[in-house]
């Protein structure tokens, strides 16, 4: 989600493609646009900005299908789903930039394009990201997973640190353009497209982002396999070990299989790891007043698996997480070591969180309550005094 003004918020629809209006509380009776997304993980991320002329730009990161494969997905039969599948139509993972006029959104400018390759077996879609923000710097940050690349023909790239594979195209990393989709600078890694976009690499997959708004670093959230979920301070040129690395790197060897691009690149252990997965999403630091000084510019971080939203302060020079009792090691072990950090609990599986313009908590979530229907729901939280 997005908030274009007070009461004004863009909401996604990951399936359909569709981008929903809730102006003052209630959803616009039409989309605003209705995008060929692909089933199942079509349209993923959104960020606004304020483009040229007062005009509002908002760009959309989405894995697209053909033109005619724009289903409705609530009517859509199993056996179409299948199909897709296994014929694996698709164009690929791209971003694109539009503009909003009144109820539309127009003027569509792609500006970053990974096309769709073959895979080797029949598998569903993974590893998409597909996190949207515009950074303090007006530039565009959006990450895009692994792609699940050792399933697909050219999918194991440098960027997932194999030595011997191909040059990166843009997949496993944290890309930053311009506004208008252009490199900014002669890149971290090196010269050549796309790696100049890079701004991290070797990333599994990620659904959060966020800038830290006293320091202006950058952090973020991101999943492990069946183990290593992390919270990871973001520097330029950061690398966060996949695919050789997951979680913390103590007691590895791995660290001297990592690509460096001839020592531009540089690996960190993550600022905190869930060893048990809970699929971590959006990270927000709380750049408010409204909960009161004890959480002004604190960080709060998400998860899809148990509906939990947990709150970790920072130290003095804000480079780490301040880490109490048996989370001192920054490992949460055990599922009983997180209850101290749980600051709200029991939203299903959150997607996202902002900060509104009024200054509180806005939670999307979503409950299964039938098979394959899920009911969507926008939260906010308040101060009870």
């Amino acid at each position: 989600m997005a908030f274009v003004g007070p009461n004004d918020i863009l909401i996604l629809e990951r399936e359909s493609g569709k981008v929903d209006r809730i102006l003052n509380g209630q959803m616009l009776d039409k989309p605003l646009i209705d995008v060929n997304a692909h089933y199942k993980d079509g349209l993923l991320g959104i960020a606004t900005s304020e483009g040229n002329n007062g005009s509002l730009f908002v760009f959309l990161f989405f894995n697209e299908a053909p033109r005619e494969y724009g289903m409705d997905v609530d009517n859509i039969q199993e056996a179409d789903m299948v199909n897709r599948t296994i014929g694996y139509d698709r164009e690929g993972d791209r971003l694109y930039r539009f503009e909003m006029v009144g109820d539309k959104l127009i003027n569509p400018k792609l500006l970053f394009s990974i096309p769709a390759t073959k895979p080797a077996k029949i598998l569903d879609d993974m590893h998409h990201g597909g996190e949207v923000i515009v950074g303090p710097d007006k530039a565009v940050y959006f990450v895009i997973g692994d792609l699940d690349g050792k399933y697909y023909e050219g999918g194991i790239t440098k960027a997932q640190n194999h030595y011997n594979s191909s040059e990166p195209d843009g997949r496993a990393g944290i890309l930053k353009l311009s506004l208008n989709g252009k490199p900014i600078g002669k890149g971290i890694l090196g010269h050549n497209y796309p790696l100049n976009l890079y701004y991290a690499y070797g990333i599994r997959n990620s659904f959060g982002m966020d800038f830290d708004p006293v320091t202006g670093n950058l952090w973020d959230t991101e999943n492990g396999p069946d183990y290593g979920d992390e919270i990871n301070l973001v520097k330029p040129g950061f690398n966060s070990g996949g695919d050789i690395v997951q979680g913390m790197s103590a007691g590895s060897d791995s660290l001297k299989d990592l690509v460096n691009f001839n020592g531009k690149g540089k690996y960190s252990d993550p600022q905190f790891v869930w060893t048990t997965p809970v699929g971590p999403t959006a990270i927000k630091f709380f750049d408010s007043n409204k909960f009161g000084e004890n959480y002004q510019n604190d960080i709060f971080v998400a998860d899809v698996n148990n509906g939990n939203i947990y709150h970790f302060d920072l130290n003095k020079d804000r480079t780490r997480l301040v880490l109490n009792g048996s989370l001192q090691d920054k490992v949460a072990d055990t599922p009983g070591e997180l209850e101290s950090i749980i600051f709200a609990k029991g939203f299903g599986g959150i997607t996202d969180m902002e900060i509104g313009p009024d200054g509180y908590l806005y939670i999307l979530s979503y409950q299964d309550f039938l098979k394959d229907k899920y009911l969507g729901t926008l939260h906010r939280i308040v101060p009870t005094n």
